[in-house]
């Protein structure tokens, strides 16, 4: 992981989900000092809470789009 950190808030859903498949292959199969493995640890804690907000973002989306279109077949 020596390229720059992009700023979290910034990914997408799938790229910041490919950086955390990343972290996960890195952990597994390059042992590291303690140090950068706790690094990479934090990394991916704040890449999967990122990725959890933008599914409930989106979850919030569809059902806004359900309850407009319920309104719609109702009215």
């Amino acid at each position: 992981m020596s390229e720059p950190l992009e700023p979290v808030n910034q990914l997408s859903y799938e790229e910041a989900m490919q950086k955390l498949e990343e972290i996960i292959a890195t952990l597994e199969e390059n042992p590291a000092s303690l140090e950068e493995s706790l690094a990479l640890f934090e990394r991916g804690q704040t890449l999967l809470q990122h990725c959890a907000a933008l599914l409930d973002q989106a979850e919030l989306r569809v059902r806004q789009v359900v309850v407009e279109e319920n309104d719609e077949d109702s009215g």
